[in-house]
């Protein structure tokens, strides 16, 4: 330790060895992005021009997808530059807001996926009380809450990582920074590190699976005694929220909670980009093709600005 040399900046990886990905970077990761920026661009228009999507569900989505245009501007921008210009260096306080970042939007994504379970639970269960437990000022509260909770929650996991040393290695096995990698290159004893993620994972990402799961539980009992017709219908806004939260979710748990001696480089990229690039990329699509509201809504604000247009 003595004689080790501390990073002062950091490496990230383009490529594992003896794989050039150099397709993803210039062709995927650009056109990804840029269709995840317009589909949820395309969602927060047209539930904010529409007054028939001023409602909690609607709400919660709008803000979901101003979250995920932010959540995927972090890592995939930087990656697609690197790639282009050759240069992979990042500084540690550039590693750090980057980690920071990721770790405040992934938290609060699984947050607001939790709060629409729980607004389509009221919805579907408890139809009658609806107005009065799904008010506007509850959907500010929670929203400011979540998003409180997520700045405290970055600011520990961010804060225990850069306390470490780092004397190793310097070359970050990911194209972005994230917690894993980091500690794979500390020379500093990283248990409490360990414990702190299985037991944030436990709490929170356990606690928000079992209560979507529940929700939908009592959803899916609830919807069985209504007509085939109407069962169907009521059933329909759920399926893409159990997609989205599935693919974010399992992908997020291999990365963070896979050990160490059993992670490949490989296979923790594909799993950081489908925790940080596809919910994000999928929102809106499925939320806007799947869903007849907001179809309905695209086709009136089309109709109404060509009608001006053609005055």
């Amino acid at each position: 330790m003595a004689n080790a040399t501390m990073a002062t900046e950091f490496l990230l990886l383009a490529s594992p060895d003896g794989w050039d990905l150099s397709f993803l970077y210039f062709t995927v990761f650009p056109i990804t992005y840029l269709g995840t920026l317009l589909g949820n661009l395309l969602i927060v228009t047209v539930t904010t021009a529409d007054q028939n999507l001023h409602t909690p569900m609607y709400f919660f989505l709008r803000n979901l997808s101003i979250l995920d245009m932010c959540y995927i501007s972090i890592t995939v921008p930087n990656a697609c530059v690197n790639s282009l210009t050759g240069n992979r260096a990042i500084s540690v306080a550039g590693c750090a807001t980057q980690i920071f970042l990721v770790i405040f939007c992934a938290y609060v994504e699984m947050l607001f996926l939790t709060i629409m379970a729980w607004d389509r639970y009221v919805a579907i269960c408890q139809p009658l009380q609806y107005p009065l437990i799904m008010n506007p000022q509850f959907c500010v509260h929670v929203t400011l809450a979540s998003l409180l909770s997520g700045l405290l929650y970055a600011v520990v996991h961010t804060g225990n990582t850069f306390r470490l040393s780092f004397c190793q290695s310097n070359v970050v096995h990911q194209f972005f920074c994230d917690v894993p990698s980091l500690l794979k290159l500390s020379c500093s004893d990283t248990t409490s590190n360990l414990v702190l993620l299985l037991v944030s994972a436990v709490l929170i990402c356990g606690g928000c699976f079992l209560f979507i799961v529940m929700s939908y539980i009592h959803i899916l009992s609830a919807v069985l005694k209504f007509p085939t017709g109407n069962s169907s219908k009521a059933f329909s806004p759920c399926t893409p929220h159990i997609l989205v939260f599935s693919i974010f979710l399992s992908s997020g748990a291999g990365v963070y909670l896979r050990p160490s001696e059993e992670s490949h480089t490989l296979q923790d990229m594909v799993l950081s980009t489908f925790y940080t690039m596809v919910p994000p990329f999928l929102n809106p699509l499925i939320y806007s093709l799947r869903n007849k509201q907001v179809k309905e809504a695209m086709r009136r604000i089309i109709l109404s600005r060509i009608t001006y247009i053609t005055q």
